[in-house]
Parts: structure tokens; sequence; C-alpha cells
């Protein structure tokens, strides 16, 4: 019947857009017509022209397919990624994605239903995979960039060293950040990093910006990669499903795999230059992909080996450097050299000292991370589980080894004072400021893990320092001391007794001069201790000199009196009073 063949004919010309059941019917009937003729006339020329009729049909149907999928894939907003991301488990449903309309989702269905059943070929799976593929890795890049554009109008939104509160972006709700959970002890951490940064934090802002996006990046892969394979259930048959998702996933799993090896390979060259600080950006990444693994896992389920081993590689290759960065520092601050050109003239804190405390507190933010490091680096087996408490004890050990690197190093710089008593000031500085720093922060709970006394070993350090220090007043005290005098016998004094009161005074006068004059330049940063110094010199200086002005300041040694009083007993307070403070 030549009519319906000509009908036909002209609709599958046209193709099947905007009337696919009216089209597949058509179709239906062309197969219908080339079955009759290979089984009642196969030499028949209807023959050819209804099968070519017919493969004319499929591959309109399969432009129609590349072209639904073109038109309407679009990547997803970055708003609503950061909304599928932020979900609490419990509280909330999750959001879900409409990756193409529901009425042309439809179509795309029919379509591949009849090619799997009739086309008897696979191009439509990798044409499926290739358009989703790249609307995946733009719907992540997209991300990245609204992060990078809002972090950079409100403010840092997360630092590597310091959780914070995200500032809101303008979504619906603030940004919780995936896996995030807050620290109150990051403040005294964010103060000392606020210090440090300063006038050059620009560069620093760059970083934590980079490494908050890659961080909701890994989040946002799992979550469209889910995604994807719910529509892709839909869409290609049971038997593909693996096969096309694990090729689906791929340009977006390399774009992170990319962005985590660069990331590693920064924190590689830091650790050359000796930038410690700069290798803790690995560790909020590292901490979001251990958490993540399960997910990772669960969502790259029957996927290629080399698809799946991709994260856990990662992950090893970020303990690897962290651990090294942790080893390097620690010998870093083992072997830093004494210069005299880099030691305080004042004697105050050494630089090694408070950079060594601001990177400790810094690693107190990822505790477990920090102690999985080390712990991954012990074992043989990679698979061996530790438990936490073991990768806390060494986590404390470590910190420990830092601090004891950091004590032997002290000691040697101070050696590089020619004057003994600032030398005892500086390390009193030191073991000072380390103490009131652990004891400030958390450190000094995990110190105590593998170390019980450290406390009292700081405080009994100290002491000594002061004492030491004290022992410079003693060429001024020794003048006006009881024991060096002899005991004058008679009223009228001798000139050589006049003589030996004249000195008493004059070496008391010129020695107080002298250190008052030194010392005042010297620097004790903390209040507390040096009010503490300061009263206890005070003390042990106006004694000495009260008896001695008691016993001798109204005794015939001399006609010109104020040349060798010179000082009252309350006058010599005040000056002691002004040690260590060069404003006075």
């Amino acid at each position: 019947d030549a009519l319906p063949i000509f009908d036909t004919e002209k609709t599958i010309k046209e193709g099947p857009t905007g009337r696919l059941e009216e089209y597949l019917g058509c179709i239906e009937r062309i197969q219908k017509a080339v079955e009759y003729f290979q089984d009642n006339n196969p030499d028949s020329p209807e023959l050819n022209r209804v099968k070519s009729l017919f493969e004319r049909g499929k591959e309109s149907l399969e432009t129609e397919f590349r072209s639904l999928m073109t038109r309407n894939s679009k990547p997803v907003p970055p708003i609503l990624i950061l909304d599928l991301i932020s979900v609490d488990d419990e509280l909330e449903e999750e959001p879900t994605l409409e990756h193409l309309p529901e009425s042309v989702l439809q179509d795309i269905i029919r379509i591949s239903g009849w090619l799997v059943d009739y086309g008897r070929n696979q191009d439509f799976m990798n044409v499926y995979y290739q358009i989703r593929s790249s609307q995946l890795d733009r719907s992540i890049k997209g991300l990245k960039e609204h992060l990078r554009k809002n972090s950079a109008s409100f403010g840092i939104p997360y630092s590597p060293a310091v959780q914070n509160k995200r500032k809101d972006t303008p979504t619906k709700k603030p940004i919780k950040r995936p896996g995030h959970e807050h620290d109150s002890r990051a403040k005294h951490a964010g103060d000392a990093l606020a210090e440090k940064h300063g006038p050059t934090a620009g560069k620093e802002d760059t970083v934590d910006i980079e490494i908050d996006a890659y961080i909701h990046s890994i989040s946002a892969f799992v979550k469209l990669a889910q995604s994807e394979y719910q529509l892709l259930g839909r869409i290609i048959p049971e038997h593909d499903q693996k096969k096309t998702f694990d090729s689906l996933i791929q340009e977006a799993l390399e774009s992170l795999m990319i962005g985590g090896e660069n990331i590693v390979s920064a924190a590689r060259k830091a650790i050359v230059r000796h930038d410690y600080s700069a290798v803790l950006t690995i560790f909020p990444i590292l901490r979001h992909l251990k958490m993540m693994k399960p997910e990772f896992d669960k969502v790259l389920q029957g996927t290629a080996a080399s698809t799946k081993n991709k994260i856990p590689g990662l992950i090893t290759s970020m303990e690897t450097t962290g651990a090294k960065a942790l080893e390097d520092f620690a010998d870093s601050i083992k072997n830093d050299p004494d210069k005299e050109y880099n030691m305080p003239k004042d004697g105050t804190v050494h630089e090694l000292t408070s950079n060594a405390i601001l990177f400790l507190q810094q690693l107190l933010d990822f505790q477990e991370t920090a102690g999985a490091m080390l712990a991954s680096q012990e074992t043989s087996s990679s698979a061996s589980s530790y438990s936490s408490e073991f990768s806390r004890r060494l986590l404390s050990t470590y910190i420990c080894k830092v601090l004891g690197n950091l004590q032997l190093n002290l000691l040697s710089k101070s050696k590089v004072y020619e004057d003994l008593a600032l030398s005892a000031i500086f390390l009193h500085n030191n073991y000072n400021y380390i103490l009131k720093s652990l004891e400030k922060s958390e450190l000094i709970q995990l110190v105590s893990v593998t170390q019980k006394t450290a406390e009292r070993s700081y405080r009994e350090h100290i002491e000594q320092q002061i004492q030491m220090y004290q022992r410079s007043w003693l060429k001024v005290t020794d003048y006006v001391s009881e024991k060096n005098l002899p005991v004058f016998q008679g009223a009228k004094l001798k000139d050589k007794e006049r003589q030996m009161i004249k000195e008493r005074f004059k070496g008391f006068n010129d020695g107080l001069e002298e250190l008052c004059k030194i010392q005042k330049a010297w620097a004790i940063p903390d209040q507390e201790q040096r009010d503490k110094i300061r009263q206890a010199q005070k003390n042990i200086v106006q004694e000495a000199y009260g008896a001695f002005l008691q016993r001798y300041g109204n005794v015939p040694f001399t006609k010109n009196y104020e040349k060798y009083i010179k000082y009252r007993v309350e006058h010599v307070g005040e000056m002691i009073e002004k040690l260590f403070d060069t404003s006075a």
C-alpha cells in the first residue's frame, strides 16, 4: 500500500521533534513492513526501501536524543549545590535536583528504551555520558567560581588554620561548611594569626579561598554524582549503568584529583622553603576527604578499580606530605642557627618561639588528622587501623619533641649574649611565653598525655632564670652588705675606715646607676612577671641599702655627704621600678 508508506516517509523526513509518540508509531509500521517483506518477498525492491527508511528513522531518533540532552542539560546553579551540601542529615530533607524537565525526561527515556530494544547499538549511551559529564564538571567549576567571587566580597569564609563561622552568602540560608565542627579554642590561634599575617594577609586570603572552594567541590562532587546516578538509572539500561556512570564522572573526578595534587605539590614546595604554616592548608582538606570517604566509596561502588583508588591515593599522598612537614618542622626548630644579628637586643621572646607555638596551636584544630598522619608513617601496613588513643599519644609525643627541640635551641641561643643576666632574662621570657601559651590553649592537655610533669618543669626553669638574673645585682648589694664590713672600734674613725665607707657608697651608687641604665632597655613582655621580678629586686636592694644607710648615714666619714649618699631608700626603689621599661 503506497499511501501509508508515502505518509510514513514524510513523517520520517520531518523527524520526531514535538511528536515522538506519532513518530514511534510510524517506525513501528515500517518495522512491520520490513518483517513482512523479509518473510514473504525477500527479493522485492520495496524491502530495501523500507529498510533504509527504518535506518533513517533510527538515525533521527539518535539525533533527537542528542538534541534533547544537549538543549536541556545545564550546569546546576551554585546556590542549589550549596543548599544540597549544607543539609543537616537528621533535620532536613535533601533538595532534589531536576536535571531535565520531566516532559523532556519522559521523551529521553522513551527514545533510549526504543534504541535499546531495536537500535542495536550503544552510541546513544556514549552521547549521554559525554553530555552529562561536561555538565557535571561545569557545575563544580561554577560553584568554585561563585565561592571565589563571594569570598572576595564577603570576607574570607574560612581559614585553614582557624575554624570560624562562615559569613552568610546570598543564599536562602548561611552556608554551613561541609562537615564543619566549630572550635572555640581556635580563638587564640586566630589572634596570633592576625598579628602574624597583618599587612601581608592578601596572599593568605587567596589561599584560604582556594582551600574553601576545593573543600566545597569535594562535597559537591559526591552529591552531584549521587544525583547523576539516580538520573542515569532512569535512562540507561541496568546492565550498562555502572560502566556509563564510571565514564560520566571521570572528567569531574580528574579535576578534583588535579586540584588535590596541586595542593600537595604547593605544600611540598612550602616544605622546601621552610614555610610550614603554608603546609597547614593540607590539614582541613585531608580531614574533609577522610570524613567524606565512606560517601565516596558508596557512590563509586561498581566503578573500575582505577576510579575507586583515586581518592584513597590522594589521601595517602596528603598524609605522607603532612607527616614529612611535621618531621621537617621539628628538625627546623632544632637546627635554627644561633646568629647574633638574629637575637633580640632586649632579651624578649624569640621569633622562633612564637612561630613554633603558633604552629602547634594551629595543629590543635586538626588533632585527629595530625595524629593519623603521624600514625600512617608508624605502621608498615597502611590498612591497619590505629585507635584514636594511639594517634593522640603520637601527637603528644610529637609536640613534646618540638618543645624539647625548642628548649635546646633557646639554651644554645642564650649563649650568644655576653651578659649572663640578659641571657637569663631571655630564657625566662621564652620559657614563660611557652608555658603561658600551653596553658592558654589545649596544648597543655596534649603535652600531659605523655609528659605529666611538663608544667612543673617549666615553672622550675623560669624560677631558675629569675635567680640567675638576681645574681647580677649581687655586685651592687655586696658593697652595702654587712658580711664584708669590719667592726669599727671607738668613736673616731681612722682614715682607712673612712676611705672604706666612701668606697662602699661610691661602689653602690655606680653599680646601681649602671645596672638601671642597662636593664631599663631590657624587656619582660609579661606584665605580671615584670612586676614580680622588679618587686623582688627592689625589696632585696632596698633592704640591704636601708640597713647600710642606717648604720653609716650618721657616721662622720666625710665632710661632703651629698657626694656619697646620693640616694634615699625610696629613691633607689623608684629607680628599680623603671627597669624593663624604655618609656620610663
